[in-house]
């Protein structure tokens, strides 16, 4: 999230800054990658409640996605609004 927030990536509104209590940084993650990630838990689960057409399989909060090598290359697709 901060590395879009900080590169103006249209669509990535980042409400709340990263802790994790709006769904403005809402994501659909590419299907070959929702394996690769750390699964989520239940405070973001929640807030992905309250996103935008939420994919109960895909849609992960980018505030809740370190970035790190294990996930380099990784694809997401925005969603067409946030909440």
């Amino acid at each position: 999230m901060e590395v879009a927030r900080d590169n103006n990536v249209p669509g990535i509104d980042a409400d709340c800054g990263g802790a994790c209590a709006c769904s403005t940084c809402h994501v659909y993650v590419d299907t070959e990658w929702v394996e690769k990630l750390p699964g989520k838990d239940a405070m973001e689960e929640d807030m992905l409640d309250f996103a935008w057409q939420s994919d109960a399989e895909r849609s992960r909060l980018t505030c809740q996605i370190v970035v790190c090598d294990e996930i380099d290359g990784l694809v997401v697709h925005l969603p067409e609004r946030q909440a």
